[in-house]
């Protein structure tokens, strides 16, 4: 088993904090893993909701939880929405004698949920897949493990496989099960046909700026159908919109988000990409690349805010991340040797960024001004800035 020494960092931060801690990821992203270095499964402060004896032990949820002592780990929290309110009243009580650490599958309600019936008394904790660090080792000179994670992405299932056509089909299934299944649960009222349709034609927008009205042509429904749908994958943690940051210029500006599928190998799963060939032919290739650098820096670098910036006449900056008050750029470059280019030079210009790093797969760290330098994506592995110096 790979080691998380960032999420449990994350996760022993908060408890130390507040009083209920929500840890919230993908299925299968390795919220259960995780818990589990908190507190055995045996422990009677532990309750599974997708154990019948865990829920026969909630039947009466105030007399099985007042009297418990110390962590207390409550895993699928989604199946339970009415011990929300319940969590507020003993997260209240002073001295608290308990601190509770609950798990769920990401979805909109349940965030909207626990942050209504718990504002102010629970931190989140967002889990996805693996991170660069936790795979790449200490040096970030594993190859073979950066390739592999970019191919078949983080979710653990998919990562750690021990062959190509085991991580496929665990995909596939992982996919299916979401339509079939967590959708239904969590409310979505979207046939699995259908939404499966959408996730598809979303792959092949990966990279670009949302336009409703196009998927909506294809399948011949109307574009406020296609926002749920997108809201919907979004609740559930498999789409990012970035938002387009908006600088005080005179150029018209793109104010429609990006959309990204936030597990590369997911994307590849829905663009038939199934082996280390087909990535690199393939004409999404490029936008892939894009993807996975966007979500490896956003794990690794410290941000406030995260954002893109483009115009209606061609410039444009992959990720702006806002720090401090003050404005970064990231362009992801698959690429021998990048080179500054007009995009690049007007974001500098019009946006009043700091810095901008280019981010490449090669080994070289080199500045190519005083303000822009050439970024090997191991250094999301090693832990060393982006931006050095900052």
């Amino acid at each position: 088993m790979l080691e998380r020494p960032a999420a449990l960092s994350a996760i022993q931060t908060a408890l130390d904090r507040a009083p209920v801690v929500v840890l919230v990821g993908p299925r299968q992203c390795g919220k259960t893993t995780l818990a589990r270095e908190f507190l055995d499964t045996d422990s009677v402060n532990y309750f599974d909701l997708e154990s019948p004896a865990s829920l026969g032990r909630l039947d009466e949820p105030l007399t099985a939880l007042e009297p418990l002592r110390g962590l207390v780990v409550i895993d699928e929290v989604q199946l339970r929405p009415d011990l929300f309110p319940l969590l507020r009243v003993l997260a209240d009580r002073r001295p608290s004698p308990a601190r509770f650490l609950i798990l769920g599958s990401a979805s909109g309600d349940l965030l909207r949920q626990s942050s209504e019936s718990l504002a102010g008394r629970r931190e989140r904790v967002l889990l996805g897949g693996f991170r660069l660090s936790e795979v790449c080792g200490p040096d970030g000179d594993d190859s073979d493990a950066l390739a592999v994670l970019w191919r078949r992405g983080g979710l653990p299932p998919s990562f750690l496989a021990n062959r190509e056509e085991d991580s496929v089909a665990w995909r596939r299934e992982f996919i299916q099960a979401l339509l079939e299944r967590d959708f239904q649960q969590w409310g979505v009222n979207v046939p699995a046909v259908t939404m499966g349709r959408f996730w598809a034609m979303l792959a092949h927008y990966h990279g670009q700026t949302w336009n409703a009205a196009e998927p909506a042509r294809a399948m011949g429904a109307q574009p406020r159908a296609m926002r749920r749908y997108l809201d919907a994958l979004t609740d559930a943690m498999m789409v990012r919109q970035l938002q387009p940051w908006f600088a005080n210029v005179r150029k018209r500006q793109v104010k429609a988000p990006k959309i990204y599928l936030r597990d590369t190998g997911l994307l590849h799963q829905l663009l038939g990409i199934r082996e280390e060939k087909d990535l690199l032919t393939h004409p999404r290739m490029g936008a892939s690349w894009e993807g996975f650098v966007i979500e490896q820096v956003l794990l690794a670098e410290p941000h406030d805010e995260a954002y893109f910036w483009a115009t209606h006449q061609g410039a444009e900056i992959d990720l702006i991340l806002q720090r401090h008050g003050s404005l970064y750029g990231i362009e992801c470059k698959f690429a021998d040797a990048p080179r500054i280019t007009p995009s690049i030079r007007n974001a500098l210009a019009d946006v009043g960024l700091a810095r901008v790093a280019i981010i490449y797969p090669g080994s070289r760290r080199y500045a190519l001004s005083d303000q822009v330098e050439v970024v090997p994506v191991s250094a999301l592995a090693t832990g060393e800035p982006v931006f050095a110096g900052d």
